[in-house]
């Protein structure tokens, strides 16, 4: 007869983990996609909306060309960056869960759908917007596959590679409609996608503070002095050069009832202020989740909205 306690001491077969379903490979690769962020490619319409050529049947039908096609780059990147740090996101509390890193799309999966998006979205560009929409769009993507390879190991260098993404979205529809771009459009858009930047940067080093390794190695070289003295200074000058903007003399002809180009700082600067309460406290995580679930900062935003369309058509 066996021995019973012999028996007891070997332990039992953990539980295979469930194979996924049929359905959750294309799931998982949208998932990959970060569908939730496509809402950043909507700065596409920034510099056609601000110089008032947003409406025309052709603008609007390249602006949704230029969108479905930087959503496809941007895709791109997410693929391959959740292909090559696929081990590190299982170390990560909330990056565990991503498709690539539970599994859900295998790796070779995630790195083939990335390339093939990467090569195609700039390629499609050439063929139906202009040359120089598709040079900036295959610039976007080369910068930011560099990220994920080497630059975002990089101090500072990552910041500026992220707010330069931003910059790239809110250039290329006023590049694809050639539409000139007003040099406080771009300073005002670069330091704000700074600032949003660096406050989520910000956020995550006081949220990871006792999880040294758990997350982005590059955290622990930044201090969070350091990271709230950017975002700070970023929030003024983008504060700075909005108001420039919105005074010049150029654009809007200040011929309607209000002036409300002028009127439209005010909300601009609330929702930077409003934005920095959240930055402070270290809880502005990606910029469309703060936007998203404060009721406050979506209203200001709908109100800055409101001003500058009234201020674009002159009403």
């Amino acid at each position: 007869m066996a021995d019973r306690s012999t028996a007891l001491l070997v332990p039992p077969r953990s539980p295979q983990p469930p194979r996924p379903g049929p359905g959750s490979l294309p799931l998982g690769l949208l998932k990959t996609a970060r569908p939730r962020q496509w809402i950043k490619n909507v700065l596409v319409i920034a510099a056609p909306a601000a110089a008032g050529e947003l409406f025309s049947r052709h603008a609007l039908s390249q602006l949704a060309l230029v969108f479905v096609l930087f959503t496809a780059a941007a895709a791109a990147v997410y693929l391959i960056n959740d292909a090559r740090d696929a081990d590190a996101d299982r170390a990560h509390p909330t990056k565990c869960r991503r498709p690539v890193a539970a599994g859900l799309v295998p790796v070779p999966v995630a790195y083939a759908t990335g390339g093939l998006l990467a090569v195609a979205a700039p390629l499609a560009a050439a063929a139906l917007c202009t040359p120089l929409t598709a040079c900036l769009l295959a610039a976007y993507v080369v910068m930011q596959l560099a990220y994920c390879v080497s630059l975002k190991h990089v101090l500072v260098v990552d910041l500026a590679v992220v707010t330069t993404g931003f910059l790239m979205r809110a250039m290329i529809g006023g590049v694809a409609l050639g539409i000139p771009l007003s040099r406080w459009f771009l300073i005002t858009t670069g330091f704000g996608a700074l600032f949003m930047v660096s406050a989520k940067r910000y956020s995550e080093a006081v949220q990871m503070a006792d999880r040294a390794g758990a997350t982005r190695a590059l955290l622990t070289e930044y201090t969070t002095g350091y990271l709230r003295f950017v975002w700070q200074l970023a929030a003024g000058v983008a504060v700075l050069a909005y108001c420039l903007w919105a005074l010049e003399s150029g654009g809007t002809t200040g011929t309607g009832v209000l002036p409300w180009r002028q009127l439209s700082m005010v909300a601009f600067i609330l929702a930077i202020l409003r934005y920095a309460v959240f930055a402070d406290r270290g809880t502005a995580g990606e910029p469309e989740d703060v936007v998203l679930r404060d009721r406050a900062l979506a209203l200001i935003g709908l109100g800055w909205l409101a001003m500058y369309g009234l201020a674009v058509a002159d009403w």
